[in-house]
């Protein structure tokens, strides 16, 4: 594997789960971090079923299966955490100390690790046993509510919000301080990650601005939820779509100038009596012309408007193709590794394994012992 990024010589393993656990994981492998995958034997099969060659969260490691209700299993297992840095687990809480793997007898083997384990809803608390998914956790963190059209259902945002970033990321800064620390102290310690938690934490700003009376629990009434007729989406005349985040003085001018408006004809910008009719006449405006020609009135004026692009075409758009954005590993088109380091960038090791390999064939890393 082509292991390139700040986290070489890094060792997570993994043990598999779906969602924010892969995608952490995944996310660390790109960063260098040698990942090996730890599939539960008898565990039943993903529905619908999923190409392994096509499931990107898996790129850049190698996996194997074990029985973790065996003593065998277990032993190997914990023959790996000896080798480890992090361990990375999604199960409800409870299920790693019962199959004799828990945080107290793997810091016993290795003082050192990062035991980091990633929930819902936490390790403790009235609803830490309960199932979820993504929008559970979004709704539980007081943020779906405030997603969507006024007088409309909140929206769900894919899941993107908690899964990936409020569970995923929150995981790759919370096992990245941990290492830091650990290599300070000699010392492992347990990171509780929950979805919940960290998908609240990402409306940190939202919060302040409604305790400034700057921010309405109305849908669609608010400066960034689309109430503002300048931070909103409009559909063109060919049904397609441009986005607008014209929000700075200087910035809704030249949306103006590029709408051919009038400032002198308009009610002034933050007049939230105007909006209503401001945002009927930004619609018509749009709906009058095609993406194309918005998106040429304003590629030269400094206005935050863009056009909405597609999965293909933002994979096809200059910008991402100068900055390599997007690329074809194994002949997926995919989204390279971020952020980018000027000394030691990133890359992606190899493409989702198309199959497991043995204990005997992974990594001769997994034999040595864990980097301190």
């Amino acid at each position: 594997m082509d292991r390139r990024g700040p986290l070489v010589g890094v060792k997570i393993l993994e043990v598999a789960g779906v969602g924010p656990g892969p995608f952490c994981a995944m996310m660390l492998a790109d960063m260098g971090a040698t990942v090996l995958r730890v599939e539960r034997a008898g565990a039943p099969p993903m529905v619908p079923p999923i190409d392994p060659e096509k499931n990107l969260l898996h790129r850049g490691r190698e996996i194997i299966n074990l029985d973790l209700k065996s003593a065998d299993g277990v032993a190997q297992l914990l023959s790996l955490v000896d080798a480890a840095d992090v361990l990375l687990e999604g199960y409800r809480p409870g299920v790693m100390e019962r199959l004799g793997l828990g945080p107290d007898v793997c810091l016993a083997r290795n003082p050192a690790l990062v035991y980091a384990r990633m929930t819902g809803w936490g390790q403790d608390g009235p609803m830490a046993h309960l199932a979820g998914h993504d929008i559970n956790y979004f709704a539980m963190s007081g943020s779906l509510m405030l997603c969507g059209r006024e007088d409309e259902i909140p929206l769900p945002n894919l899941n993107m919000v908690a899964d990936m970033g409020g569970g995923g990321m929150l995981m790759a800064f919370g096992i990245t301080c941990a290492l830091l620390e650990a290599r300070a102290s000699g010392q492992g310690q347990v990171v509780d990650a929950a979805m919940t938690e960290g998908t609240a934490l990402l409306a940190t700003m939202i919060h302040g601005y409604r305790s400034m009376n700057r921010w309405s629990d109305k849908r669609g009434d608010n400066l960034l939820d689309g109430g503002a007729p300048f931070y909103d989406v409009y559909r063109t005349a060919d049904g397609q779509y441009m986005a607008v985040g014209s929000i700075e003085p200087k910035f809704y001018a030249d949306l103006l100038a590029g709408l051919d408006l009038d400032p002198a004809d308009l009610p002034r910008q933050h007049d939230r009596a105007a909006w209503p009719d401001m945002k009927a006449r930004f619609t018509a405006l749009f709906a009058s012309q095609s993406r194309a020609h918005w998106e040429q009135v304003f590629a030269d004026r400094d206005a935050c408007v863009t056009p909405v692009l597609s999965p293909d075409e933002a994979a096809a758009h200059p910008h991402a193709q100068a900055r390599g954005m997007f690329g074809d590993p194994g002949g997926v088109v995919q989204p390279m590794p971020a952020p980018r380091f000027s000394r030691t960038p990133g890359a992606i090791a190899s493409p989702p394994p198309a199959q497991e390999v043995g204990l005997d064939a992974i990594d001769p890393v997994w034999r040595m012992p864990a980097s301190r």
